[in-house]
């Protein structure tokens, strides 16, 4: 059992010493039961932390999995409504003409939305993330301020970040452990650097409501922030090697 990082860094260094580790558990959740296991750290789905402060993560270094950062509806209030109203199109997931809008933006191109003919793209600025369509009007944005309670709130313990290779698949997959990175704290340069190099997303998922009081109103399912899970480290203002 580990209390303290030194405990994991201790620990963990060995398991790093053991070359190419059988995964304990098949699927994307292997990984993270395998290291855990090792650590004799019990598995709970409690948010907080597994060792001393720090709640451990772990990702394969190969992989092109995306993870949700966090969810927020953009500002200012309706502008979800106004980006669907205004963007959306007709979709067969529905019996219905309503709008829906479901589009992955970036700061590094604009992006089509459907058969509309419009296009939208992220924009960058040192106190707000904009939304604007090809025309250059802005419809939609998060400020700094905003982004950063999203975070912080989802992020409110110290990190410790495991990376493995690793080969195979399936109740055959194996694990080769070979660094790991302490983090924490939201750096929002670094935010907005990955969102311009293109490295976060952001997800639009806007559709509406069927029934009840809200029947036809715009709904949005979580405009997410999303990266791939081996970047997700780049995120934090603290980010130390440790082994």
């Amino acid at each position: 059992m580990i209390y303290t990082l030194d405990d994991f860094v201790r620990e963990y260094s060995k398991i790093c010493g053991m070359g190419w580790i059988r995964t304990h558990r098949s699927g994307p959740t292997g990984i993270g039961k395998t290291l855990e296991d090792l650590l004799g750290i019990v598995e709970n789905n409690i948010d907080g932390p597994d060792f001393g402060d720090y709640e451990l993560k772990s990702c394969r270094l190969d992989s092109n999995s995306m993870l949700t950062i966090f969810t927020k509806t953009p500002q200012p209030q309706g502008a979800a409504n106004t980006l669907r109203m205004t963007f959306g199109y007709s979709s067969d997931a529905y019996d219905n003409d309503e709008k829906v809008l479901h589009s992955t933006l970036s700061a590094d191109r604009f992006v089509s939305i459907a058969d509309t003919g419009r296009s939208l793209k992220v924009v960058c600025g040192p106190e707000k993330i904009s939304i604007i369509a090809e025309d250059g009007i802005e419809y939609a944005y998060w400020t700094r301020d905003q982004l950063k309670k999203a975070f912080e709130k989802k992020y409110k313990n110290k990190f410790v970040y495991a990376k493995a290779q690793s080969r195979g698949s399936g109740a055959s997959e194996e694990f080769r452990f070979v660094e790991a990175y302490e983090v924490s704290g939201f750096n929002y340069e670094a935010f907005v650097d990955l969102l311009e190099q293109g490295k976060i997303y952001i997800d639009l998922r806007i559709g509406q409501y069927h029934g009840g009081a809200k029947n036809g109103q715009t709904h949005d399912h979580g405009t997410g922030f999303r990266i791939k899970e081996n970047d997700q480290p780049l995120l934090f203002k603290v980010n130390k090697k440790i082994v």
